[in-house]
């Protein structure tokens, strides 16, 4: 039992922190990935009138 509050004070912490950061962040990933997705989008049709 002891080895089990051990691990939990040594690791709990930082896997809250690490889970925490990550649900917050998903939102933005989010968000970034669609944004870089109209970019491309618009740069391949400024492509396609310049030729």
């Amino acid at each position: 039992m002891e080895e089990l509050a051990r691990l939990t004070a040594t690791y709990g912490f930082p896997m809250v922190v690490a889970f925490y950061l990550l649900v917050r962040l998903e939102k933005r990933l989010t968000e970034l990935t669609s944004a870089i997705n109209q970019m491309c989008n618009c740069v391949e049709r400024m492509e396609v009138t310049k030729k």
